[in-house]
């Protein structure tokens, strides 16, 4: 492993094609074996910026694998999670993923907490030919779609399409854009201005920040006077969510703030305090599960799920947990369909996922949508009180 790490350091500074091209080469093929324990290798933020993120999924498997294995397991095997933790950074996502295809012969692979960790081992995965379920957010992960490559979340198009509806819905036209240097930030950008003209939105400010950044006070205070904007939208996740909100508060701006799914987590409210009452963000159903009414298809899912983990974890779940159930939950209907664990096997009974209703919706997938979800499935928030209340069209 060690001359692993080496080519990746060297070739890091190419970032793309290349560098995992070279590293691609030493796939051997299909070689997890199809028998003993189900093995499926998950890469995840378990330390770091990041980890808002990865914990709760690794709870969430962990949670669900110990319950299934205790219940006889699946296709009459025991499930086997071998996890490893990538700091948030796509690097280390890399050489795990090499570790976990190479060394340790997983039958699939579950992970990449943030977009840039996910888009970062897609080459690996595509030349080895392994199932891979992402947890991270970018279209960019399954548009176009790999052969191999799925996802759980909504998508940061899907996040902009509800925002937008919503912006143009309360009347507002004139919109700054502002978001965050990393992948999903980038993305994000993308996907706003590839939609903003559908809702008769006209982009009138455009702010990029370092991830994670403290310096934004003066950036955004240059918004404070300005009469030409009616709203302003940011996407980021995590620490540097959080910083821009508490900057918006403090630069004294009077304009609605939307943010992205990416502070789908109770974290968030905790951390920015009373600065995030008034912020809207798509969601999924998962936050306000109680509110839905009986009868709604992901209810009872939801509360079962939410009830569990906070019966062992003591704290509600967030969408990020539940990008991690769902994304096990779609690889044991595969494993059930199948009745093996052959890579290519899996793949194909992944694609034809249909009517699996999970926390993020209702799913569908085939050969040409990997994701299976519609902004339909998403939700309008907004922070009352430390609350999330549904925005009622």
């Amino acid at each position: 492993m060690k001359w692993i790490r080496l080519i990746l350091g060297v070739l890091s500074v190419l970032w793309g094609g290349s560098s995992v091209c070279v590293a691609g080469d030493i796939w051997p093929g299909d070689e997890a074996k199809d028998t003993g324990p189900v093995k499926i290798g998950v890469f995840l933020a378990l330390t770091g910026e990041a980890a808002f993120l990865g914990q709760p999924a690794m709870n969430t498997l962990q949670l669900y694998v110990d319950e299934i294995n205790r219940a006889g397991g699946v296709i009459g095997r025991p499930l086997k999670l071998i996890a490893y933790d990538t700091e948030g950074k796509a690097l280390i996502a890399r050489e795990k993923v090499i570790q976990l295809i190479e060394t340790d012969q997983v039958h699939l692979l579950i992970g990449g907490s943030t977009s840039g960790s996910s888009l970062a081992v897609i080459p690996l995965v595509e030349r080895a030919k392994i199932p891979y379920i992402s947890l991270a957010a970018s279209v960019a992960i399954t548009e176009p779609v790999k052969k191999w490559v799925f996802k759980t979340p909504h998508t940061d198009r899907n996040a902009a399409e509800k925002i937008f509806y919503d912006i143009s819905q309360r009347g507002l036209r004139r919109v700054a854009l502002i978001y965050s240097s990393g992948g999903f930030g980038r993305s994000g950008r993308i996907q706003s201005r590839s939609v903003l003209e559908k809702y008769g939105l006209e982009l009138a400010e455009e702010i990029v920040y370092q991830a994670g950044a403290e310096e934004l006070g003066h950036k955004l205070s240059q918004l404070r006077n300005r009469t030409d904007l009616d709203a302003v939208v940011n996407f980021d996740s995590g620490r540097g969510a959080v910083i821009v909100t508490k900057a918006f508060r403090d630069a004294g701006i009077g304009l609605p703030l939307y943010q992205s799914h990416g502070v789908a987590s109770e974290r968030y409210i905790e951390l920015a305090g009373r600065a995030a009452d008034r912020v809207r963000f798509p969601a999924p159903a998962i936050l306000i599960a109680e509110q839905l009414p009986d009868g709604d298809e992901q209810k009872d899912i939801l509360l079962s799920y939410i009830n569990r983990y906070q019966e062992v974890f003591l704290e509600r779940p967030s969408a990020f947990g539940g990008y991690a159930y769902d994304a096990l939950m779609l690889t044991i209907r595969a494993l059930e369909n199948t009745g093996t664990t052959r890579r290519v096997r899996i793949r194909d009974a992944l694609e034809r996922t249909a009517n699996y209703v999970g926390t993020a919706g209702l799913v569908n997938m085939n050969s040409s949508d990997h994701l299976g979800l519609s902004s339909l499935s998403f939700m309008m928030l907004e922070i009352i009180d430390g609350q999330w209340k549904v925005v009622r069209p």
